[in-house]
């Protein structure tokens, strides 16, 4: 019967997740309205990379477009894969500006535009993120957060549930501090609240029909899954059905990363 309540059970591999939380993004109010009039600044990461593919509706080489990372130990060989050297993306009204650069982009901004900005650590439940600052000003972290709140910008995090963390965020950064004071070398960690896009929140932009978390992890490629609930409608479902099957078999970024090394040699 058309528009009674139903649901439906998925996996998502964390490349899947990535593509799913990009396209929500696109379709988030205030993206859509700097898209047609305003700006949009994407830092640079692995997640937003797959947010300037919906946003331009091409392909970006994304192993230029990430700057930290974290690596499984014993292949420090991986490091190289990425260059790092694709420069920000900056739109206005929805066309890349050529030659801008980060800094350039912020001072141009105005209240209502928008910066898209991955994170290393969720805390969910509390609307806070986490990002691994290294750098002794901050980093790219201490190039936005000033503009962000003096210019009244939209702070935009997609990041998947895969980082979601143990524990107060707020209480695990003054840890983290009071260790620096003891044992110099660590990176700091800089938590924010911010307009906040998982799979579950893109799930609802896309389809309408709510999502909830029900499990996470797997194995053979499927480290760092995450199992979804959705409910709605019979026809919201459907939607999601083919949402699903448009994100199911985006490869890792491992598996990119060779297939762009097998088309190169």
């Amino acid at each position: 019967m058309a528009g009674e309540t139903t649901c439906k059970s998925f996996s998502l591999t964390v490349a899947e997740g990535k593509r799913l939380i990009a396209k929500g993004v696109a379709q988030l109010p205030c993206v859509k309205r700097a898209l047609e009039r305003g700006m949009i600044v994407v830092t640079k990461g692995t997640t937003v990379g797959y947010v300037v593919e919906e946003l331009l509706g091409k392909p970006i080489d994304r192993m230029a477009y990430c700057l930290g990372k974290t690596l499984p130990s014993g292949h420090p060989e991986r490091a190289r894969l990425f260059a790092g050297d694709l420069p920000e993306f900056v739109l206005r009204n929805g066309e890349v500006v050529a030659g801008m650069d980060l800094g350039a982009g912020l001072a141009e901004m105005r209240a209502g535009d928008v910066v898209i900005k991955g994170a290393n650590a969720l805390d969910y439940e509390r609307g806070l993120v986490g990002h691994l600052v290294g750098h002794p000003t901050g980093g790219t972290m201490g190039k936005v957060l000033g503009c962000v709140h003096g210019r009244q910008l939209h702070f935009v995090c997609p990041v998947g549930l895969e980082k979601q963390v143990a524990g107060s965020l707020r209480e695990t950064a003054a840890a983290v501090t009071s260790a620096g004071e003891l044992v110099a070398g660590g990176p700091g960690l800089w938590v924010m609240p911010a307009e906040i896009v998982t799979e579950l929140e893109a799930i609802s932009l896309l389809t309408g029909a709510s999502a909830r978390q029900i499990a996470a992890g797997g194995v053979l490629g499927a480290e760092g899954a995450c199992w979804i609930m959705a409910t709605g409608s019979s026809e919201q479902i459907a939607e999601v059905e083919r949402l699903v099957d448009e994100v199911q078999g985006e490869p890792s970024l491992l598996e990119y990363a060779e297939q762009r090394q097998g088309k190169q040699q």
